[in-house]
């Protein structure tokens, strides 16, 4: 097993390829209390870019359609393609509430690994998963 970052890698944050990003962020804003940034409109108004941050938890949004605008030839890169945000969490039942009305993908249920966990759906087809593990 390797031990610390051999690459100098500092930092992930997944960028989430959707059709609409307003709904997206506001499932972070107004449901999470993170903080929109870096909202850049398109030519219609409606936002083709955005992030949404709390603290060290960053999630970054990009319209499906000006994806392909840049790069007609990946539209099977995008389509059909599902991902799983995992966050780890010091109060689930404060997340559980939060979330409360988002499309349950896997109710609140107990790990073998000693975490406690719920997923959800986002506006945008991802899934969320909330684990808080227990403390030893």
């Amino acid at each position: 097993m390797t031990t610390g970052n051999t690459f100098g890698l500092r930092h992930l944050t997944p960028v989430l390829v959707v059709d609409e990003i307003e709904p997206c962020l506001r499932f972070w804003t107004e449901k999470l209390g993170f903080t929109a940034e870096n909202a850049v409109p398109g030519d219609d108004g409606r936002l083709v870019f955005a992030s949404a941050k709390s603290g060290d938890v960053e999630v970054m949004y990009q319209t499906r359609a000006s994806v392909l605008a840049e790069r007609p030839d990946a539209a099977d890169e995008f389509v059909g393609h599902s991902t799983v945000l995992f966050i780890t969490v010091d109060d689930l039942g404060r997340i559980e509430t939060a979330v409360a009305g988002a499309p349950v993908v896997k109710p609140r249920h107990d790990t073998f690994y000693g975490s406690t966990e719920l997923y959800v759906k986002e506006p945008g087809g991802n899934v969320v998963g909330f684990a808080q593990f227990t403390k030893s």
